[in-house]
């Protein structure tokens, strides 16, 4: 009889030596912000993925609806807003980027995930990559189909933006966005279909790494300053800088550059065809605009490729050259290097760096 219940003991000891045991307190503390997108949408019936009403679902209910993510990390969330994302505001930028800021800044806080529509996903997650002042992961999060549709990505991609916010890996990366099981840096990252659950690609810098059967898997970094590393500040910035996008094409004419000047346009990003190359008319107006001390840089309408110096005539009338930034990501970082400095050549800094 002793001999039984010894060998049962034993028997239990080893079971709870070998048994991994996990306590809540021993998880990273992810806080969920909302801002409201298709993740949130809400159809008329199951089969509709599009015509939904954006931000309809509560940060409670999207929570609830993906109970595996609690086994990764305690969970909280807020809601920050409700928008479909196509109506994003500098203002929301700005409110953002202090409550992460502010979360961050907590030892009990490790990470954050935010929940956004997918048309403008990509400007804010370049934003806080250009303002948050932490190497905790911050991760960004979409869907292309609303909650209430059969097949709803929304789930998946947001258990998997919590398996990355609480990954170390993820730490001093920049701001990420993960869907489709992939990761993405925010500075490269844009949408690159109208409809498909695998839009968002880096077109020729590539991923970081992949969700692999749900782990957390880095490949690469970026090599331009972000987060931490990034002079930009917040501090005392109610607004930012007027800074409009003129696109290039055949027939232009100075109309939409000549507006913007006289609408107080402090710089002005023009999306020009190939190596940012300048219609002869747009040139005029922009000269003139770059003249009066409005700062001009040149992108690209181009999905691929750096836009660099190419005719002479740019140099001598002082426009900038974009790099690689998309014409909405050029526009964010100039938005903010204007609220440090309209000098040319420190802006020009920013912008190969950065």
């Amino acid at each position: 009889m002793k001999k039984s219940i010894l060998i049962t003991s034993m028997t239990m000891l080893m079971m709870l030596t070998i048994a991994p045991v996990s306590f809540a307190s021993s998880k990273p503390n992810i806080v969920i912000l909302a801002t409201g997108g298709t993740i949130a949408g809400s159809a008329s019936s199951d089969t509709a993925t599009t015509g939904y009403k954006a931000g309809a679902i509560g940060i409670d209910t999207l929570i609830n609806a993906v109970p595996e993510a609690k086994n990764y990390a305690n969970i909280s969330g807020e809601q920050l807003c409700s928008i479909d994302s196509k109506d994003m505001t500098s203002q929301i930028w700005l409110k953002l980027a202090n409550r992460v800021n502010t979360l961050l800044a907590q030892d009990n806080v490790d990470g954050i995930v935010i929940t956004h529509g997918t048309d403008t996903l990509e400007e804010t997650a370049y934003f806080l990559d250009l303002t948050v002042k932490s190497n905790k992961p911050v991760v960004l999060v979409g869907a292309m189909r609303p909650a209430t549709a059969i097949s709803a990505d929304g789930p998946m991609n947001l258990l998997n933006a919590v398996r990355v916010a609480a990954n170390k890996q993820a730490v001093g990366k920049g701001v990420l966005v993960t869907m489709n099981d992939e990761i993405n840096s925010a500075r490269d990252v844009t949408k690159t279909n109208t409809l498909t659950t695998s839009t968002f690609k880096a077109p020729e810098l590539g991923v970081l790494g992949y969700i692999e059967d749900g782990t957390p898997v880095f490949y690469r970094e970026s090599t331009r300053r972000n987060t931490i590393n990034s002079d930009f500040s917040l501090e005392n910035v109610m607004n930012l800088p007027y800074v409009p996008i003129i696109y290039s094409h055949a027939d232009g004419d100075s109309i939409l550059i000549d507006a913007a000047v006289k609408a107080g346009a402090q710089g002005i990003i023009y999306a020009g065809t190939g190596n940012g190359s300048v219609h002869k008319t747009d040139e005029e107006a922009l000269a003139r605009a770059a003249a009066a001390g409005i700062i001009v840089v040149r992108s690209s309408r181009v999905t691929n490729g750096a836009v660099i110096q190419s005719e002479q005539s740019y140099v001598d009338e002082h426009f900038l050259n974009g790099g690689t930034l998309n014409p909405q990501k050029a526009r964010i970082l100039l938005q903010l290097a204007l609220t440090k400095t309209h000098d040319l050549n420190k802006i020009q800094t920013m912008f190969n760096e950065y």
